[in-house]
């Protein structure tokens, strides 16, 4: 798994992880049941303590994202498909948000960023 890992930065490693960890959850980049890398396995890849994985795969299990099966290992959450859906629906809803009160500012009226997004529905 691809997770990059800042020192220089002044958050800590283990919450780098589980913010990186969790967009790919979000995005559907990881899906239910797919399994992340073993503690040991990724802490060698990262170069860093497995204890920091562990913590961090701690975190995203108290947050409902993973379920780590002893002996087995830790899995995407099942009921993450619906979470990850609705922050999905979240960011789109923002962003066009921002574009509305973009247009407003411009001067458009709600006729005019209709047809806008009209038109951009057409395209796509």
């Amino acid at each position: 798994m691809h997770v990059i890992i800042n020192n220089n930065s002044m958050i800590p490693v283990y919450e780098q992880i589980v913010e990186q960890i969790r967009q790919k959850i979000m995005l559907g980049e990881l899906s239910e049941g797919e399994g992340l890398p073993s503690v040991r396995s990724f802490a060698a890849e990262l170069k860093i303590s497995a204890l920091t994985v562990k913590k961090a795969y701690d975190r995203l299990e108290e947050d409902g994202l993973v379920k780590t099966v002893h002996g087995k290992g830790t899995y995407v959450s099942s009921a993450n498909t619906q979470m990850a859906a609705e922050a999905r629906r979240k960011a789109v809803e923002d962003d066009m948000s921002l574009a509305v009160s973009k247009a407003k500012l411009a001067g458009l009226t709600d006729a005019d960023i209709r047809e806008i997004l009209e038109m951009i529905l057409e395209d796509n």
